[in-house]
């Protein structure tokens, strides 16, 4: 379960400061698939990242499964993202110089022997659709499989939290669907926690509740 208690998040001093978080409030269960909606500017990608310990807010405290993960060190913090977070952005950050199985499995490296991070990363090409893509380079690839090698990158440490930011931004609708599909598919079939940020209406109909933002803070009104 993930808890957000008086998230604050400034920007800048001074006349210039931004208040880009004024106090949010909110919690996630476990297995739940939420997306974060509104418009431009509103704060939904600063409350991913976040949410997803990849930014520090200003004041307040995020706790995930009942630890405090503010009070956390920097290595443990960084521990805690590559074991129990997972994380898909509109780009897709791909390495070049790698092929589509090396770059699934490059984040476990450390983790899994080596038979069984390849195992794995082939595996999970497979349920993306792209086993037949192992030893391709990302040039080599579309760009919704791109994005499809990035989900499967990052799942291939099993994190139990996935946090998604604008997914499917860059991708055409047939491509969208096939990602938001897969989303769903991890969601309803491993008990996967989701927390995706989007400004399209038609992917309400993929997630269990829509968080609305509005100029820093939750819309409580919206609908």
């Amino acid at each position: 379960m993930i808890v957000a208690r008086n998230i604050k998040k400034t920007y800048g001093h001074g006349p210039a400061v931004v208040n880009a978080l004024k106090g949010i409030e909110l919690g996630i269960d476990k297995g739940e698939f939420v997306a974060i909606m509104g418009r431009s500017g509103s704060g939904k990608s600063t409350l991913l990242r976040i949410l997803g310990l990849l930014d520090k807010p200003t004041g307040g405290d995020v706790y995930i499964d009942n630890i405090n993960t503010l009070k956390l060190l920097e290595k443990e913090r960084a521990r805690f993202r590559l074991e129990k977070l997972g994380y898909v952005f509109q780009e897709h950050s791909l390495i070049a110089e790698l092929t589509v199985l090396e770059n699934v499995y490059l984040p476990a490296v450390n983790n899994l022997s080596r038979n069984g991070y390849k195992k794995r990363a082939e595996e999970l090409l497979e349920i993306v659709g792209l086993k037949d893509r192992l030893s391709h380079y990302p040039s080599e690839i579309s760009g919704g499989e791109q994005q499809r090698v990035a989900i499967a990158r990052a799942l291939i440490n099993e994190p139990r939290t996935l946090f998604a930011d604008e997914p499917t931004a860059s991708l055409d609708e047939e491509s969208s669907k096939v990602v938001l599909d897969l989303f769903k598919r991890f969601n309803r079939d491993l008990l996967q926690t989701i927390v995706m940020v989007t400004h399209e209406p038609e992917d309400k109909k993929y997630v269990d509740r829509v968080i609305w933002m509005k100029d820093g803070m939750v819309d409580s009104a919206a609908v």
